[in-house]
């Protein structure tokens, strides 16, 4: 088994990446979902990556499988493409079957939504839940979501699986309006891996190779104006993956303008232009002087740069920030931990007590989520929220049954 085999039979058979269930969360690239299997530590941590975004703006979402005593855990569910099964299917015959699958978010959608699917492909699996599941617009049980109750568990309540081999460590609940913010951590200790879900992401200035497959969505932020064609090379590579990461991090980040209607539409509709991979030449953005030190304040020259998710930072932790420093101290008090491993981005990335302890610094300094800069939008996005009753004026506060 190498890399270069799978991503080779991935690149060529589209019938192998077919998603049927996308019109549930119809998110690019929609119905097919190319996926990148990797080893991320050698036989104990592999990874399953597939791209998820909106009008281009996608990035890498994970899978992670583990080495248990038993045979196989998973994290973080994706979409079960046949693509993603076969991959699956041949560390199964080399390290045992797949014997958890474990959703451990309370809120993220991606995951969600994959879990019934990835249930049914291991019919034998036991499945754990976070606890206070939620659906929205309307709130169903489990059960209704296509989550099998007979065989599972809520983490924390019914206790946690492979206690031998990993270490479990919440953070949350917090109370969204909505339903809650929960993620449980956890510490894989023979990779000496912590596994997370949204909470801390690290970002490197090369574009994933994910995009390998279709560079089309960095071809398309590389551009100035919509009549300019996607035209591929390395520095537009990387120059549309620096704008999709702002994007991606501040949903509107200070540096991007929205061109007038009239304008948008001078520039579509030319020659070259008329498909729908350039979106016909509509292209309703301008990027300001200046957006370049936005991203660099965001990606890793050199390495991937270790941060919380802006969103969250904004969104999600300003009113609980003593709970993700609690957090961080129990991520601490590990011993032996080496690696980040997030469901979002680069993995593995090096992390320990030290990266712990500069991160409680920065969420201790007036700086962090002040609402400036590229803060502004979801800082207003915030405020909107909370005047409309969407989010409780407090609404990170411990979260209340």
């Amino acid at each position: 088994m190498t890399i270069e085999k799978d991503k080779r039979e991935m690149s060529g058979k589209a019938s192998d990446q077919q998603w049927p269930w996308w019109p549930l969360l119809p998110l690019y690239p929609y119905g097919r979902r190319r996926t990148l299997f990797r080893e991320l530590i050698a036989n104990q941590v592999w990874s399953f990556e597939q791209l998820q975004g909106l009008y281009y703006v996608a990035v890498p979402v994970r899978l992670t499988a583990v080495k248990v005593s038993e045979g196989l855990m998973l994290l973080n569910p994706l979409p079960p493409t046949k693509e993603l099964l076969s991959s699956l299917r041949t560390l199964e015959e080399k390290y045992g079957p797949v014997v958890t699958i474990v959703l451990p978010t309370s809120s993220g959608l991606e995951h969600k939504i994959s879990m019934p699917a990835l249930s049914r492909s291991f019919p034998k699996a036991q499945l754990w839940v976070a606890p206070g599941q939620w659906s929205f617009p309307l709130r169903l049980p489990s059960t209704f979501l296509g989550i099998p109750n007979w065989r599972t568990k809520t983490l924390g309540e019914d206790g946690f699986p492979h206690a031998e081999t990993c270490d479990w460590i919440p953070l949350g609940p917090l109370d969204l309006g909505l339903g809650r913010f929960q993620e449980i951590a956890c510490f894989h200790k023979p990779s000496q891996a912590i596994l997370v879900t949204d909470s801390l992401v690290g970002i490197e200035a090369k574009p994933p190779e994910l995009f390998d497959f279709d560079p089309t969505p960095l071809l398309f932020h590389a551009r100035e104006r919509g009549d300019e064609p996607l035209q591929d090379s390395p520095v537009a590579r990387k120059k549309g993956w620096s704008r999709i990461v702002l994007f991606a991090s501040f949903l509107r980040p200070a540096k991007l303008a929205i061109p007038s209607l009239i304008d948008v539409f001078r520039n579509a509709f030319k020659p070259g232009l008329l498909n729908a991979r350039s979106h016909f030449g509509l292209y309703p953005f301008r990027w300001e002087e200046g957006w370049e030190k936005s991203a660099s304040e965001l990606i890793g020259e050199t390495k991937p740069r270790l941060q919380i998710a802006p969103v969250l930072e904004r969104l999600v932790f300003p009113r609980a920030r003593q709970t993700f420093l609690d957090w961080l101290d129990d991520l601490i008090a590990l011993r032996g931990l080496r690696w980040l491993i997030s469901a979002h981005h680069s993995a593995p990335i090096p992390f320990n007590q030290r990266d712990c302890r500069t991160l409680k610094r920065r969420i201790s300094s007036d700086l962090w989520a002040n609402g400036k800069g590229d803060f502004q939008f979801l800082d207003g996005l915030d405020k909107t929220l909370i005047k409309s009753g969407v989010v409780p004026q407090d609404p990170l506060k411990e979260f209340k049954d």
